[in-house]
């Protein structure tokens, strides 16, 4: 699925609470935004709507009340996020993001283990 990456900032602070803690329901969503971005109820509501129509959330009546979830995974989710925001914004090109790792970031020990792991993994997928 493309997911065309056209998320504010807003939708996507939304997105990556309800893949960390779903299912949620909208009262869930807008306490938590409320306090950590001050967005108020109507707005949670509505970006979540715009969310689910554009294909990255469910959401089932439990009780009479809408739970939401991812509609993938979120490792999924994000992957597919990210490879069209790299489509979209490098043209496909993966160099500057790339480049970013290496010059622009200032990676905890954590995160070099992982991406180090991942570059092995690429090496050993191409036989080198």
């Amino acid at each position: 699925m493309k997911y065309h990456f056209n998320l504010g900032k807003a939708e996507m602070d939304i997105l990556r609470y309800i893949a960390e803690h779903h299912p949620v329901t909208v009262r869930e969503v807008a306490d938590h935004i409320a306090e950590t971005k001050g967005h108020v109820r109507t707005t949670v509501l509505n970006a979540m709507e715009r969310l689910r129509k554009k294909g990255f959330l469910g959401r089932v009546q439990v009780d009479g009340v809408f739970e939401y979830e991812p509609s993938k995974p979120k490792k999924e989710l994000f992957r597919g996020l990210l490879s069209d925001f790299v489509d979209t914004a490098f043209g496909g090109s993966h160099d500057p993001l790339v480049a970013y790792f290496v010059e622009g970031t200032d990676m905890t020990d954590a995160e070099l283990k992982v991406l180090k792991k991942l570059a092995k993994k690429l090496d050993d997928q191409r036989g080198e």
